[in-house]
């Protein structure tokens, strides 16, 4: 997948101007080794990880989509990691170096984010981080992309909503970012990420895997804030997976309601 000719392939969530932004064996959590997913796995996480571009910008207002009414009683008292919906900054990002990196890094989170698969929280998006000319170009080809038969491939219903009793995770954490090109107005930044992407749930047949990949966004300084022209997207640098034990099912989806995606990332 790609979006519009500017996305290349390789075998991989309205407004945020304001913002700042294992394959378990059993329910035994036995350990996993790094390469275990099946091929098949690999080659859907790696679709979905190039469609949206992100697997993976600011997840503003977005939270995982859950469908798990039993898991609900487990949540904790408190919401302190839990996104408040109000963007923490109001002003945008700054118009230097440092500023593009930060948009670029909001803006991998949000276009690896849940919202995404959906149309319409997907348009405002877009319509948030990409230059106003070519908004429309990557609706319509993301439009495309977000078809019936891609959300069955992830895991969910035709319709893209969450099949009951799984939780629906979809979330991009950048990890550094570099500008490898800029001027007064403009700015190529790459930014490295993981990205984590399935259903967590007993007995889903795709459960939530990890990925790693590095996107590339050519930024322009459009009416007071920076915006994508173009985005394209490689896999890696992927590090030697570790020894951690992959946890169960109800604890993967435990996590993903009790830690709330990030309203900012840089």
């Amino acid at each position: 997948m790609s979006l519009g000719d500017d996305q290349q392939s390789s075998g991989g969530y309205g407004g945020m101007s304001g913002t700042r932004m294992r394959l378990p064996e059993d329910e035994g959590g036995h350990r996993r080794g790094g390469r275990s997913s099946s091929r098949s796995l690999v080659t859907v996480v790696g679709v979905v990880v190039l469609l949206i571009a992100a697997i993976a910008f600011a997840n503003r207002g977005g939270e995982d989509s859950d469908s798990s009414d039993a898991a609900a009683e487990d949540k904790p008292k408190t919401s302190s990691t839990a996104p408040s919906g109000t963007a923490p900054v109001q002003s945008g990002f700054a118009h230097d170096e440092q500023g593009a990196q930060s948009a670029a890094a909001n803006y991998a989170v949000a276009l690896g984010s849940a919202d995404m698969f959906d149309k319409a929280k997907r348009t405002s998006i877009l319509q948030a981080i990409i230059v106003p000319s070519r908004a429309a170009d990557f609706g319509a080809t993301l439009d495309k992309a977000y078809s019936p038969q891609f959300n069955k491939a992830v895991g969910l219903n035709e319709d893209g909503s969450t099949p009951k009793g799984y939780t629906f995770v979809s979330r991009t954490s950048p990890i550094g970012t570099k500008v490898t090109e800029s001027s007064a107005d403009s700015a190529t930044v790459e930014v490295w990420c993981s990205g984590l992407l399935g259903l967590a749930g007993k007995n889903s047949t795709t459960p939530v895997t990890s990925s790693w990949f590095t996107i590339t966004m050519k930024l322009e300084w459009v009416d007071g804030d920076w915006k994508i022209v173009t985005h394209s997207q490689k896999d890696g640098p992927a590090p030697i997976p570790g020894d951690n034990k992959a946890s169960s099912a109800d604890e993967m989806a435990k996590a993903v309601q009790e830690y709330g995606g990030f309203s900012y990332a840089r």
